[in-house]
C-alpha cells in the first residue's frame, strides 16, 4: 500500500524539481574607463543543462571591443536519463495502482502479473540507484561549471588587476538539491518493496513448500524409528535372556544320565 502511495508522489517531485529547474547568475565587470563598464551580466541556463550552448557577451575594458563566452561542461545526459526514469516509473505506478485494485483477480491469474511485477520492480530499482548516482555526479558538474567565481576566470578583464569583477548573485540549486533527495528516496522505496512483490510470486509459495516437505519426512523417519527401536530391545532382551544358558529341565536331564549309567554298572 506504502508503494502505491508513495511511488508515484515521490517520481513527480523527483521529474519535477529537476526537469522544471532555470536559474542564472549575475556578475559585474568594472573597468578603469566607466563607460566600457557592465554592471549587470546576466548568464541564464536551464534543463537539461547543455551549459557549453550557453554564451554571453562581456567587456574587454580595452574600448568598445566584447568578448564572446561560454560556459563549461555538458550534463544533459544524466539529467535527461534522470528524468526519463522519473516519468516512466510514475506511469508505471499509476497503471499498478490501477491494475491492483480494479483487476485483482486477472493480476494473480496463472501467477503471471506477480512475476512481471516483480522484473519490474527490480529493473526500476538498479534503474533509480543509476540515474541519481550519475545526475548526483552531473549536478556537481553543473555547481563547478556556474561558480561565478570559476565563471570570472574567463574574462580576459577580471586578469587585469586594475578592473574590478565581482559576482552580484549566484545561482539557486536548492530544488536541483531536492530532485538527487527524492531520487535516492525513490530508490530505497522500490528497493525495499522487492521483498514484498516476491512474496506474491509462486517463487516464494514453492520455496516454502521445498523447506517444509523434508522437514516433515524427517519428523516421519525419527518417529519410525524409535518405534523399531524399542520393539528391537524388547525382542532383542528376550532372545538374550533365553540364549544364556539352558533351562532346569534340560539341566536335569543331564544330570540323570551318570547315575543311571552308575546303576548299571
Amino acid at each position: 500500500m506504502c508503494m502505491v502511495i508513495f511511488a508515484p508522489l515521490f517520481a513527480i517531485f523527483a521529474f519535477a524539481t529537476c526537469g522544471g529547474y532555470s536559474g542564472g547568475l549575475r556578475l559585474s565587470v568594472d573597468c578603469v574607463n566607466k563607460t566600457e563598464s557592465n554592471l549587470s551580466i546576466d548568464i541564464a541556463f536551464a534543463y537539461p543543462f547543455r551549459l557549453h550552448q550557453v554564451t554571453f557577451e562581456v567587456p574587454t575594458c580595452e574600448g568598445k571591443e566584447r568578448q564572446k563566452l561560454a560556459l563549461t561542461g555538458d550534463s544533459s545526459s544524466s539529467a535527461e536519463f534522470f528524468v526519463t526514469v522519473a516519468v516512466f516509473a510514475f506511469l508505471y505506478s499509476l497503471a499498478a495502482t490501477v491494475v491492483y485494485i480494479f483487476f485483482q483477480n486477472k493480476y494473480r491469474e496463472n501467477n503471471r502479473g506477480p512475476l512481471i511485477d516483480f522484473i519490474v520492480t527490480v529493473v526500476f530499482s538498479f534503474l533509480w540507484l543509476v540515474g541519481s548516482s550519475a545526475w548526483a555526479k552531473g549536478l556537481s558538474d553543473v555547481k563547478v561549471a556556474t561558480d561565478p567565481k570559476e565563471v570570472l576566470l574567463l574574462m580576459s578583464a577580471c586578469k587585469q588587476p586594475s578592473n574590478k569583477c565581482m559576482a552580484v548573485h549566484s545561482p539557486v540549486m536548492s530544488s536541483l538539491n531536492t530532485s538527487v533527495v527524492f531520487g535516492f528516496l525513490n530508490f530505497i522505496l522500490w528497493a525495499g518493496n522487492i521483498w514484498f512483490v516476491f512474496k506474491e510470486t509462486g517463487w516464494h509459495s514453492s520455496g516454502q513448500r521445498y523447506l517444509s516437505d523434508p522437514m516433515e519426512k524427517h519428523s516421519g523417519s525419527y518417529s519410525h524409528g524409535g518405534y523399531n527401536q524399542d520393539s528391537y530391545g524388547s525382542s532383542g532382551g528376550y532372545d538374550q535372556q533365553a540364549s544364556m544358558g539352558p533351562s532346569s529341565d534340560e539341566f536335569g536331564q543331564q544330570s540323570s544320565a551318570p547315575a543311571s549309567f552308575t546303576n548299571q554298572i
